[in-house]
């Protein structure tokens, strides 16, 4: 991992930066998953809304035959073409895809839909740009957990998330876009920071405020924690209702 030339403005989160580690390794960790489960040697990969990228070469490295990293900012498309010459990187619009009907095998799009304006549309695109049979894996803040007491269609308090959503939400939005075998897992704590929260209580309001910049003035605890965090400390499995996160799979017909 080598340190981000993109600011970090709290709506992508980028490595290199140790008081963003939880974050980063939380959203990498479902790109590991996607690793070990959903990536076949030889696939055409697009990874929508890739961001500073480090996921888009992780695709590439683990196998993929070809990675096409879509994003709509400026500044990541071309961080990305100067960092990972590996992959493949298109300035888009993601409910305007480039790219030819039927000419991909996988599309990854992690931590994402909750930004877009018109998820149906995106993932009309992703259903015209898959190969029958392909798959596409999406994953999302869990609004129960992340945003408690807000309501399906209700605004966040994020200002960078468009709409949160919960389990059902997200199997259906896939399930009217014509994709099939939707299945909703969920990204946990592992043990190491489950033992924390034990000892402290959750962990994500205590990081909500703080100085990513300055953990010198965090609770020493808290910093140990964070400056240790790896893909490591977070789990996907069955269970998406108490989860940080949900990880949905389908597959286009």
């Amino acid at each position: 991992m080598t340190d981000s030339s993109l600011p970090l403005t709290g709506e992508r989160t980028v490595p290199g930066v140790p008081g963003e580690r939880y974050w980063f390794h939380r959203h990498e960790a479902a790109y590991v998953w996607v690793l070990g489960h959903e990536l076949r040697p030889g696939d055409i990969v697009v990874d929508a809304g890739a961001g500073e990228g480090y996921g888009a070469a992780l695709l590439k490295s683990a196998g993929a035959a070809q990675v096409i990293a879509v994003d709509y900012d400026e500044s990541s498309t071309a961080h990305m073409r100067a960092s990972y010459r590996t992959v493949e990187v298109v300035s888009a619009n993601l409910v305007e895809l480039p790219l030819a009907t039927a000419s991909v095998d996988l599309v990854v799009s992690l931590q994402v839909i909750e930004h877009l304006w018109d998820v149906p549309a995106f993932l009309q695109q992703c259903q015209r740009i898959l190969r029958p049979g392909g798959r596409v894996v999406v994953s999302t803040p869990n609004r129960l957990v992340f945003s408690p007491g807000l309501q399906r269609h209700d605004k966040p308090l994020n200002p960078f998330h468009v709409e949160e959503f919960d389990a059902e939400q997200v199997a259906d939005l896939l399930t009217q876009a014509g994709f099939i075998h939707a299945k909703v897992l969920g990204l946990h704590h592992a043990q190491r920071i489950l033992a924390y929260e034990l000892a402290n209580g959750p962990l994500v309001p205590r990081l909500i405020g703080l100085d990513v910049h300055d953990t010198n003035s965090w609770p020493s605890d808290l910093a140990d924690l964070v400056l240790g965090c790896s893909a490591a400390d977070f789990v996907v499995t069955t269970d998406a209702d108490t989860a940080h996160d949900l990880v949905v799979t389908a597959v286009r017909t």
